[in-house]
């Protein structure tokens, strides 16, 4: 999708578009020796998350999160464990470009854990407007939609993967 895409998402909203697509994403929940989170704030939404893309063709689910954490923070991460499999019919995430809609989308994420293992953080600007390492005990601060949050929520208090 062109960097110009526009995303809106929906949460257990039956007025939601109807999917007409779904994609594999790979996401990862990654924590620092002070136990604090790293979150991205996305450019086209606007709202605080994890790393987080789609699986591309001829990588795997590690790999991908791993690319994307790289991409979007400017951190390299190794895969540690699994957070879970997130595919609530819930969660329609629709792609628009100008006013046209270019996908309508239910996801399918697979939430890794992992953890720092080199790089910098610097956002990449088509990808995030600021990456900060957030104390759990602050995320009601920061705008996250609840299928993320729901993710994070998992993470920070369950170490059995969870799968919906």
């Amino acid at each position: 999708m062109s960097r110009a895409t526009r995303r809106v998402d929906y949460w257990q909203d039956p007025a939601a578009p109807k999917p007409t697509s779904r994609k594999t994403s790979a996401s990862v929940f990654v924590r620092d020796e002070a136990g604090r989170l790293l979150l991205l704030k996305r450019v086209d939404n606007g709202l605080w998350t994890i790393p987080t893309g789609g699986v591309k063709k001829g990588e795997t689910v590690g790999q991908a999160g791993v690319r994307e954490c790289r991409e979007e923070t400017g951190l390299d991460v190794e895969v540690t464990g699994l957070v879970g499999v997130f595919s609530t019919p819930d969660h329609v995430i629709v792609y628009l470009h100008g006013d046209r809609v270019d996908e309508v989308r239910q996801p399918i994420n697979i939430c890794l854990r992992a953890r720092v293992i080199g790089g910098e953080v610097a956002p990449e600007p088509a990808e995030a407007t600021d990456v900060r390492w957030v104390p759990p005990e602050t995320l009601d601060e920061y705008p996250i939609h609840p299928a993320l949050r729901a993710r994070i929520d998992h993470g920070l208090t369950e170490s059995v993967p969870f799968i919906d």
